[in-house]
């Protein structure tokens, strides 16, 4: 590499490595900045924050929906759960346990589809028999049904006969298909198992996850374990879905301890639109009793936490989604949210969650979010601002994603790395409205390009708005 020096090599090999560690890029030893090139970055934590001024970290809870699945179907019943969706191409994918109504107590895990995330069918698929008959939705018997949880995997070194693949049982099974419907163990021993001396151990018995992350070329586990007495997550890495390596504790900051204890489930997932970041939706558990005729106690909720290296979280302490006014959703297990976030149009991303656990009309809701809408920079009528730490970018134009009220607005300024404004590029004329994807213009056009790959700080001034995120594009 001609003009490169050997210290500089070093430096974007210690770059590479950490990427593929599972970070995002750390500061650059020449510039100091944070090179975000052109990828989207949301602001669900203050990554690229260095001030703030009068403003704040907003979560922003899913707009419940319509009833997307009802479990009453001979293979479902009242305790149906730990259910997955994602988005196959032109088609989304469900998975679930199937409980309560199956011959000897036993489990089933069973499969739904839809064409656009919100109408959702039971295909009758004749694979197992239930109660005389083949007209039903199970995809797989055995203890692996317990807590199946199903993925694409997009390792381009899966064959396809393993395109699918999916974790079960407790301790972990490793299953496969070369289709979503037809399954098989990939092997006849747990591919993480139990360990009695891990004071972290907890069992495996709630909706463990695992999936390829692209980004980082690995495989990826989060599991059920036990921390300061408490329920809590582990994570697991693998380069090949078999080998494993020693389980970790997550560490959750910017919340109280009691705000992080008793998460049941965990939910994390690669961002689909941002995939170096994850984000998690566990299912948080307490023993209150809120409808005292009801024969098991607890409570539980949702709730939100984002991470850049999927082993530190930023944990937002309130809820994601309440029991809200349902009383059969203040009994025990119900509010648990499903392992998947999926886009239903180009301005709205659904979630789900399980409502009536342990009742008659045990359910599946659909919620949505604006895209990208989980966490704003907000301020309110008063006002405030924030400016970036260094980045650099590559990418003509600067697109935010914002909202504000009629009176609101939005302004943008561009400045060096020592924070002194760049002429051409001060202070935006107020901007204002809703919008996903909104490019940014100054009285010279909205072309940035001059600017890529140079160290630059965004400042940004708000007026009764929100800013979800950013990125630069061509």
């Amino acid at each position: 590499m001609h003009g490169m020096t050997f210290a500089a090599l070093i430096g974007l090999t210690a770059l590479g490595a950490a990427v593929r560690a599972g970070a995002s890029p750390a500061p650059s030893q020449v510039t100091g900045a944070i090179p975000i090139g052109s990828r989207l970055e949301l602001f669900v934590d203050d990554y690229l924050i260095d001030k703030m001024s009068d403003l704040s970290l907003r979560l922003h809870c899913p707009t419940p929906r319509e009833i997307a699945i009802r479990f009453d179907s001979p293979s479902d019943g009242a305790t149906s759960a730990y259910v997955t969706v994602f988005k196959d191409g032109d088609l989304y994918r469900m998975y679930y346990r199937g409980s309560g109504m199956v011959e000897g107590g036993h489990q089933v895990t069973c499969y739904a589809e839809s064409r656009d995330g919100i109408a959702w069918a039971k295909p009758s698929l004749g694979l197992y028999e239930l109660q005389g008959s083949r007209e039903n939705n199970i995809v797989w018997m055995g203890p692996e049904c317990h807590n199946f949880a199903a993925f694409r995997d997009d390792n381009p070194a899966a064959p396809p006969s393993h395109r699918y693949k999916a974790i079960g049982g407790n301790p972990p099974m490793a299953l496969v298909s070369p289709d979503g419907i037809h399954w098989r163990k990939l092997l006849d021993r747990p591919i993480i198992s139990r360990s009695t001396h891990d004071p972290h151990d907890y069992g495996f018995d709630s909706q463990n996850n695992g999936f390829w992350d692209a980004a980082r070329g690995r495989y990826v586990a989060y599991l059920r374990s036990r921390f300061e007495g408490s329920r809590s997550i582990r994570r697991s890495l693998s380069d090949d879905f078999l080998h494993w390596m020693r389980m970790e504790q997550l560490e959750f900051t910017h919340a109280p301890r009691e705000a992080t204890a008793n998460l049941y489930t965990n939910g994390i997932i690669p961002y689909f639109r941002a995939p170096h970041l994850y984000l998690g939706f566990p299912k948080r558990f307490t023993g209150r009793q809120a409808v005292p005729e009801h024969p098991h106690s607890g409570v539980s909720d949702g709730v939100f936490m984002s991470s850049r290296d999927g082993l530190r979280w930023r944990f937002f302490a309130e809820a994601f989604i309440r029991p809200g006014l349902e009383r059969n959703n203040w009994t025990e297990r119900s509010n648990m949210p499903v392992w998947g976030v999926v886009p239903t149009s180009p301005e709205e991303i659904s979630l789900y969650w399980s409502e009536h656990y342990r009742h008659p009309t045990s359910r599946l809701r659909r919620g949505t979010l604006r895209t990208d809408g989980f966490v704003s920079v907000h301020a309110d009528f008063a006002g405030g601002e924030f400016v970036t730490k260094p980045l650099t970018f590559a990418g003509k134009e600067l697109v935010i994603n914002y909202a504000t009220s009629a009176v609101g607005s939005v302004q943008v300024e561009i400045r060096d790395a020592n924070g002194e404004p760049i002429p051409g590029f001060g202070l935006t004329t107020p901007i204002f409205g809703d919008h996903i994807e909104r490019v940014v213009a100054w009285p010279g056009g909205a072309d940035v390009s001059q600017l890529a790959e140079r160290p630059i700080r965004l400042r940004f001034v708000l007026k009764d708005a929100d800013v979800y995120a950013l990125r630069f594009r061509e």
